[in-house]
């Protein structure tokens, strides 16, 4: 799709890691960039110099990789162009549009617990509004000139029609007595300079935007689209935090969710297709559209995004789940790489476990031959009966031709026959030879992927084990 004008932003304070709900932003951004053929950008909101720290824009940057976010440019960062804000306030100072303040901090902290307790809304009262103090003044701030009567409207893109009295609103403070701006005052200037035509964000910032509103018109700006999208909450209604479970990307990831489960899980926290509930990545970028999205909470329910895992886990290629899931291996000690083999093991694990995490601990014993024999399936099938049948099939084993699947099914099905019993009853002395345990995924593919040598190794330490037991 050709370059359609729109341009979205996604703009993260670097304060702490990418929680969940800045990351289902920062993916609605994007789709609806990637929907439209416009551009997706990146403004680092880091003038909080204390705790915007490098590590912390580092890990914001890694979690959106994570989650297969791309921008269009490099990174735009707001404490590079301090400088910048300050021409803006001298002009709509020269032009009258702003005034200085000198009220002091503790004459307005006075008046506002006189309001409090006149059980009335403050606002300033404007006493510097027509003063004109020039620069001289001695310590101020400066206030933004609003329009003493009339209404704030704008149609909000997900939750229709706003208005407002300016009457609510009171001169706000657009630079500190430091006489640095403010964030309502910046986001405008950086969203103007940006071309940004589409502010999608959560609507927590809703407040904000009358205020942003009247910089706009002051500064002579043409406002953006806006759509604020409802906030994600944990189960029991609260906005979602640390105290219900995972908050942020990091966590997921830890967890072992798929980058791919977690986009199709928050897209459908605030936007559906019908009852389609799996996307591929190409359908979510052409039908997912910001004016269908709805005005009401997204609910984190992690059996759904279990579910998703798990669906993902099973529908994407192998190669494609095993590069995920290849640092889960090494973080538990694994020599493994990339390849035709772990594309294998994939294949032959991803059904029964519902997390990159599960399923890593439950493999050992395709990298290391097991510590001991749980207890209850040494007695049933690694007892001294069984020693005789578990040689022999190291044997065979030891002198197949074809070493595959079938061909190993072939000469279970001959043993089976020869000793009139089921496949159970040779299958499983031989799981629990390899594994440690009654459960694997099944035994041919099993056999093969450990191959001979250990298999025939692992066998005869059983074969062993089953003639001393007695």
């Amino acid at each position: 799709m050709s370059d359609s004008g729109v341009v979205v932003r996604f703009a993260p304070s670097p304060t702490g890691s990418l929680h969940i709900g800045g990351a289902r932003t920062a993916l609605y951004n994007w789709l609806y960039a990637r929907h439209t053929g416009g551009k997706m950008l990146l403004r680092i909101e880091d003038t909080d110099l204390e705790r915007s720290t490098p590590e912390n824009v580092q890990i914001i940057l890694d979690g959106l990789r994570w989650l297969g976010i791309d921008w269009d440019a490099p990174p735009v960062h707001q404490s590079q162009r301090v400088g910048h804000y300050r021409p803006l306030i001298q002009r709509l100072l020269d032009e009258g549009k702003a005034y200085r303040c000198v009220c002091s901090k503790e004459e307005l902290d006075a008046k506002r617990e006189a309001a409090i307790a006149d059980k009335r809304k403050y606002l300033y009262d404007r006493t510097c509004r027509d003063r004109n103090l020039g620069p001289d003044c001695g310590p101020h701030t400066i206030r933004i000139k609003l329009p003493l009567d009339g209404e704030i409207a704008f149609r909000d893109v997900i939750l229709g029609p706003i208005s407002m009295q300016v009457s609510e609103f009171d001169d706000w403070i657009i630079a500190r007595s430091d006489l640095t701006p403010v964030y309502n005052f910046v986001v405008v200037a950086d969203d103007h300079d940006m071309g940004v035509t589409h502010v999608i964000r959560g609507n927590d910032h809703l407040n904000n935007t009358p205020k942003q509103l009247i910089a706009y018109e002051a500064l002579g700006f043409t406002p953006p689209e806006f759509a604020h999208m409802p906030l994600t909450h944990g189960a029991d209604g609260k906005k979602l935090s640390k105290r219900h479970g995972a908050a942020s990307v990091t966590d997921f990831a830890k967890l072992g969710y798929l980058p791919q489960a977690v986009r199709n899980y928050l897209v459908r926290l605030g936007w559906s297709h019908g009852d389609q509930e799996l996307f591929t990545d190409g359908e979510l970028i052409a039908l997912f559209d910001i004016h269908d999205c709805n005005a009401s909470p997204g609910i984190m329910d992690l059996q759904k995004l279990e579910w998703i895992n798990q669906q993902k886990m099973m529908s994407l290629p192998p190669s494609s789940v095993a590069a995920e899931w290849l640092p889960y291996l090494r973080e538990r000690g694994y020599e493994v790489e990339p390849g035709a083999w772990l594309d294998r093991l994939v294949e032959v694990c991803r059904e029964r476990f519902k997390t990159l995490v599960e399923m890593a601990d439950h493999v050992r014993y395709f990298f290391a031959e097991p510590e001991s024999y749980d207890d209850k399936a040494a007695k049933k099938w690694l007892a001294a009966p069984n020693a005789e049948l578990i040689e022999l099939l190291a044997t065979r084993i030891e002198n197949i031709a074809a070493f595959t699947e079938p061909a190993l099914e072939e000469m279970y099905a001959k043993i089976c026959e020869e000793r009139g019993v089921g496949l159970g009853q040779v299958a499983q002395p031989v799981r629990v030879a390899l594994t440690g345990n009654t459960v694997s995924p099944p035994i041919f593919d099993t056999i093969v992927l450990l191959g001979r040598e250990k298999t025939v190794t692992r066998l005869r330490k059983a074969a062993a084990f089953a003639s001393s037991s007695g």
